[in-house]
């Protein structure tokens, strides 16, 4: 493996690909409805006619700068640029309305720079027993991992479980528009042709965060105050890295692992890692959604590990972790190379080289990440007069951009005003989203897990007794109940 870092050291060209994919995937998916996936496939119609290793640098770079991109705009904006950062905006957004935007973007720059440092050497160790185990996951457990998701979001909400679950149940509403993939049946269509390809979660995205937070502070403009953010903290600060160290690596194991998932990725890592967080830290210094470091510290690593995790099904067995490594697998094809168990033993240096780049790419995205934290800072001083019409016209371009469909435009607007009623009146928004992600996986996998019992629920009962996995599983799920339902009220009674 060394002598595969020293190859990319000593070829500047491809350190400039990876490096120059690095800035552009950052700033990509800083911007609102340019996702990592479009961004990628951007790069692909530019790479056909290089070569092999400097075409594949240039979008792992895209990939690996984008999933970070995506923090900035949570923090500034409250308009997480990728679904990822979703829940970086839970406390980096307060942070950067106390004045500290500085601090959060630097702390999410290093805690993700760590994350996927930690998921590459994840990627490069442990292949092999992720992918045995990756392969034990049948059916039923992603059904019960997404339904385990589902129940997570209600502790988003703070003391409000219902709260959490009514914004969650919503998304996944929202998640059954569309057509039926499996028996081609149109669902609340309403015979709009727009709605038969489903919702757009961009659009659902920016109009719940971006949106519903222009509107909630026009509402109430006058009240409205601007930070003076405060830059001289500009520079990682070693002694709080190492405070929350044993929480970044605790939270990049879990996203590798994730994101080793086939069909997950790196925005229920963040999920996941953010509820670990916060169950876990006993006495935060400041309260979780109000600008805790711990709400940084545990999604960004997360969701930066997933990245070297969603390669591990894809280069052991040619299966993506993740919408960007099937776009990375059709990249590998057009020059000639075929990710699986054929690349490991017929192309070794391609699969090391592979590994290496993502190595390499997260050294390099410390001073990439670095670069304009000074203007993004000051971002988020400006007048709100100024900035909110500027996020309503981003919010507008960003929604159109995804598909370039002003359906979508519409979509958004709608999901703006409905997140400013929830908005105001105490409900997060966030669930909705999360709920909207984990529909699909929830979905298709309880349908499947179905018909592969034949629709008795003994034989469900039989395979989850049989398998430890799914035992495991169902036991969480029911631990998860009894912690966050009203039920967990009797067993405070009987403490006391």
């Amino acid at each position: 493996m060394l002598q595969y870092l020293l190859t990319i050291f000593t070829q500047p060209t491809l350190l400039l690909y990876l490096l120059g994919g690095l800035l552009f995937g950052l700033y990509a998916g800083a911007m609102p409805g340019i996702s990592v996936s479009m961004a990628a496939s951007l790069g692909i119609t530019f790479s056909f006619g290089w070569s092999p290793m400097n075409a594949i640098a240039l979008i792992l770079g895209i990939h690996i700068g984008g999933v970070y991109g995506g923090s900035r705009s949570a923090i500034l904006l409250n308009v997480p640029g990728t679904p990822a950062a979703i829940a970086t905006s839970f406390d980096g957004y307060p942070l950067a309305k106390k004045g500290e935007a500085a601090h959060a973007l630097t702390t999410t720059a290093v805690q993700s720079v760590i994350g996927g440092l930690i998921g590459a050497i994840v990627l490069c160790t442990a292949t092999p027993l992720l992918v045995k185990f990756s392969l034990l996951f049948a059916a039923r457990d992603y059904f019960m991992l997404a339904l385990l998701g589902i129940f997570l979001l209600g502790s988003l909400s703070g003391d409000d479980f219902a709260k959490g679950m009514f914004g969650g149940f919503l998304g996944m509403f929202l998640g059954c528009v569309g057509m039926d993939t499996m028996t081609a049946v149109n669902r609340f269509t309403f015979g709009n042709m727009n709605l038969m390809s489903g919702i757009t979660s961009i659009a659902i995205m920016i109009g719940s965060f971006g949106m519903a937070e222009s509107l909630f502070q026009v509402s109430d403009l006058r009240k409205a105050t601007v930070m003076k953010q405060k830059l001289d903290h500009l520079r990682p600060n070693l002694k709080e890295v190492i405070k929350y160290l044993p929480l970044t690596i605790r939270c990049s194991l879990i996203g590798a692992f994730i994101g080793a998932l086939p069909g997950t990725g790196g925005d229920i890592a963040a999920i996941v890692c953010y509820d670990h967080a916060k169950r876990t830290t006993k006495n935060p210094e400041v309260p979780f959604g109000q600008g805790a470091v711990e709400g940084l510290v545990a999604p960004e690593c997360a969701n930066n590990a997933a990245v070297g995790g969603a390669y591990v099904p894809m280069l052991a067995l040619g299966i993506p972790g993740d919408s960007v490594a099937a776009i990375i697998i059709s990249a590998l094809m057009i020059h000639g190379i075929t990710p699986g168990p054929t690349l490991v033993n017929e192309q070794p240096q391609m699969f090391y080289l592979i590994i290496a780049c993502i190595i390499v790419g997260n050294i390099l995205l410390l001073p990439a990440a670095l670069t304009g934290l000074k203007a993004f800072a000051k971002a988020a001083s400006v007048p709100k007069e100024i900035l909110l019409p500027f996020i309503i016209v981003l919010t507008v371009v960003g929604s159109y951009a995804a598909n370039q469909n002003v359906f979508d435009v519409l979509v958004m607007a709608i999901a703006g005003y409905v997140g400013y009623f929830l908005k105001k009146h105490d409900f997060p928004v966030g669930p909705i989203i999360l709920g909207f992600i984990l529909s699909n996986l929830l979905e298709l996998n309880f349908r499947r897990t179905i018909a592969m019992c034949y629709g008795e629920l003994p034989t469900f009962a039989s395979q989850v007794v049989h398998s430890p996995l799914s035992l495991f599983l169902f036991l969480a799920i029911v631990v998860m109940i009894l912690l966050q339902t009203p039920l967990k009220n009797v067993f405070k009674k009987k403490k006391a």
